[in-house]
């Protein structure tokens, strides 16, 4: 047998075997296996990494773990706690009157001119290693003064070989909220914000100014002052709100308000810098547990733990039942507990799932169209897992989003519009005939619940049973909500002076347009449903689809009639929905009240509502609004999603956690575990080798044999001619 041949069937019989180098199909390096690393994929590519920049969820997914606001949520306690993260305790607002002098904690609102937030910092926190802080023997910064040959072989920041640090510092806090300002940012709360801090908004003008008369030269922000920001020392950070807000400290658990060092500003803002995407939005610079080691926001993005974090240990207290579901047990440890995350992207879910299921992501959100594979649910409407699901040692979490997506009605329209009596009947009616349950049912596979008003469960003034129920829209009947009946939706009707969806004097059907846009909410089966609820009531539905800037131009000149919209916590207070209903945040101010919805009554009891605490005083105000926009009944129809989660057994202290965002420190792994479940999960098929090199070799067989007769016919003839120069 020729040598080539011999190695051909001798690779076939090892492969058969599973020698001639294993089939394996883990997407990570060997050398990872039992490492202390987290899996996880994501979908869109972060657009900012900017904190002053950022205000998406898939960006917060990242940033949060790389900056280290003044404070943070509890991760374990529900209702959401503010406590400290980077500074030393949860700050209590001194107010002053317009003459400043000091008032009393329990002031009116209406006699307070400005609220007081002084900040102490933990001492020691320090930046991760980066090459801002890199300095040369002479103590100058060593990449401050680059020209565009200098980073002509500068692509990444692991391509500037020196790195330094320094500690946090107050004035970096003060540094940020300036940047917030900066017209060059686009900060997209700069606006808000501009009418909260004192001096905010001047600055901005200032900023604005000096950039029009020097628009390619660095704008230095120490040299701009900011009145309502002052440093007294290295840890002391004083912050002057406009009013009382105390919804303020909420925003100081964000990243808009964590610290930036200026040498960072200073180094990305180098000529050339930009070009190569090296610049804050690309490469964040923080003291927070993490720090951005990878990003190709096309492929993988990966976070690697900060050196100089330190200070921070796992909580020993959370709420009923932690410590039995285990969530305890790492009480006191410091963090955080992952080394490094690795997101790899993934466009398309089936992928995503597969490799949820192989065991290479440690956690995995369930798509609708693997739903039925992963969940099932009982008679009484509860989710459980899978028996697949539950012999892999898979768990299944679930939470209420802090979110309202709500069917709206414009309140100018002529036909829909108005508080008149008439008109909120009419509304009405549509909010019974649009059985939210069923939608929740068909089109979220159960994923939600109905909302009786604004509020989501989680934020302080939702009520529950009886008395958080919507009386126009339902019944309480065997202790529990019932809707009310069609027959009911369609008497409101005619006493709105449509009866059988005609108009009372002029005989005309009454036609409603949705506006919307294709997919999500706008798609053919949404809409087709959407259709049938209406004609239940005699009423027809007119659709028309647009894109989405379209839509949003439609809903400012308030030129929609109805429109699916919905709204994502900010921070977990009730002001952070209800203003979406605040008179004068409607569309003619450029406002989020969507639906122009303006009732005084309303409004007078938000502008109490908003400034107070949580008391039982205030729980009665909102209970009072709730039941004002019930009748009224702006948002025909609410629903509220719920969030389902599966996690691998080998990661740890995993709790749902729809506030906050800085997660992943508190996360731990049973690394050897996940290594071995995943090599019994992905055994090697070797089958299809020894199939393919039997049909090598059946396809070889016939080449050899002749190839043997040809080297036995020349054999032949070689003895011939030798025969025959013999006798010669």
């Amino acid at each position: 047998m020729p040598h080539s041949l011999r190695r051909l069937v001798l690779c076939g019989c090892l492969m058969a075997s599973g020698g001639c180098g294993e089939i394996w199909n883990n997407p990570y390096p060997t050398a990872e296996n039992g490492e202390n690393v987290l899996h996880s994929a994501f979908t869109e590519r972060p657009k900012h990494l900017d904190p002053a920049r950022s205000y998406t969820e898939d960006e917060f997914a990242f940033i949060t773990q790389i900056y280290r606001p003044p404070l943070q949520y509890h991760y374990l306690k529900r209702p959401y706690e503010l406590i400290p993260d980077a500074a030393v305790a949860v700050p209590r607002p001194v107010f002053h009157d317009a003459n400043g002098k000091r008032l009393p904690d329990d002031a009116p609102a209406e006699v307070i001119a400005e609220s007081v937030y002084t900040l102490t910092l933990k001492p020691g926190q320090r930046y991760q290693p980066h090459p801002a802080f890199a300095l040369d023997a002479a103590g100058a910064p060593r990449y401050l003064a680059l020209d565009r040959a200098a980073l002509a072989s500068k692509f990444r920041i692991s391509d500037f070989p020196e790195t330094g640090t320094r500690e946090v510092r107050a004035e970096d806090y003060r540094y940020q909220i300036k940047r917030l300002a900066h017209p060059a940012v686009h900060s997209p709360i700069f606006g808000m914000m501009a009418e909260k801090i004192v001096g905010l908004k001047e600055l901005g003008n200032a900023l604005a100014a000096a950039q029009r008369e020097n628009p390619e030269v660095w704008l230095d922000l120490d040299a701009f002052p900011l009145e309502g920001v002052t440093v007294s020392d290295a840890q002391t950070l004083t912050i002057r709100v406009k009013g009382r807000y105390p919804q303020f400290a909420y925003w100081l658990a964000m990243p808009f308000f964590a610290p930036m060092p200026r040498e960072a500003d200073r180094f990305f803002s180098q000529p050339g810098m930009a070009e190569k995407n090296l610049s804050l939005d690309w490469w964040p610079v923080g003291s927070g547990p993490y720090l951005l080691a990878e990003n190709d926001p096309n492929r993988r993005m990966t976070l690697v733990r900060n050196p100089y974090y330190q200070g921070e240990t796992y909580p020993c207290e959370g709420e009923a039942g932690d410590a039995e579901a285990g969530l305890l047990a790492d009480c006191g440890k410091p963090l955080p507990l992952i080394e490094r995350a690795v997101y790899t992207r993934e466009k398309e879910s089936l992928p995503f799932w597969n490799k949820f299921l192989q065991g290479y992501y440690d956690f995995s959100g369930i798509a609708s169209e693997n739903f039925d594979q992963a969940v099932s649910l009982g008679a009484s409407g509860n989710a459980a897992l899978s028996a697949a699901m539950r012999e892999k040692g898979i768990r299944l979490l679930t939470s209420v989003r802090p979110s309202t997506f709500y069917l709206g009605a414009n309140l100018d329209d002529p036909v829909l519009g108005g508080l008149s009596e008439s008109a909120a009947k009419l509304r009405q009616a549509l909010g019974i005939a649009l059985d939210q349950e069923e939608f929740i049912s068909i089109f979220l596979n159960g994923r939600g619940i109905p909302g009786m008003g604004p509020l989501p469960p989680g934020i302080f003034g939702f009520d529950t049973g009886k008395a958080g129920m919507n009386p126009y829209v339902y019944d309480w009947a065997d202790e529990k909500p019932r809707r009310k009946s069609i027959a009911e939706a369609k008497r409101l009707l005619a006493e709105a002076g449509w009866p059988h969806g005609r108009h009372a004097q002029t005989g005309a059907p009454l036609i409603l347009t949705l506006e919307t846009t294709a997919g999500g909410m706008g798609s053919k089966a949404n809409m087709d449903w959407l259709a049938r609820q209406f004609r239940k009531i005699d009423v027809q539905l007119v659709v028309s689809a647009t894109d989405f800037n379209r839509f949003q131009d439609k809903i400012r000149k308030s030129a929609a009639q109805l429109f699916y919209l919905g709204w994502n916590a900010d921070y977990p207070d009730p002001e952070n929905f209800f203003f979406l209903l605040h008179g004068p945040e409607n569309q003619q101010n450029g406002g989020e009240n969507k639906v122009n919805y303006q009732n005084p009554a309303f409004d007078r009891l938000f502008q109490r509502m908003k400034a107070m605490d949580n008391t039982p005083e205030r729980q009665a105000l909102i209970a009072e609004m709730t039941r004002l926009l019930q009748h009224d009944a702006p948002w025909i129809a609410m629903f509220h999603p719920k969030a389902y989660t599966l996690t691998h057994g080998w990661l740890k202290n995993r709790k749902p956690s729809e506030v906050g965002n800085n997660t992943l420190k508190y996360l731990r792994l049973d690394a050897a575990l996940r290594a071995r479940q995943i090599r019994d999960w992905n055994p090697p098929r070797r089958w299809p080798l020894a199939l393919f090199a039997a049909c090598a070799a059946l396809l070889i067989w016939p080449a050899y044999r002749l190839y043997r007769q040809r080297e036995g016919a020349t054999a032949v003839a070689t003895g011939h001619n030798r025969k025959w120069r013999k006798q010669e």
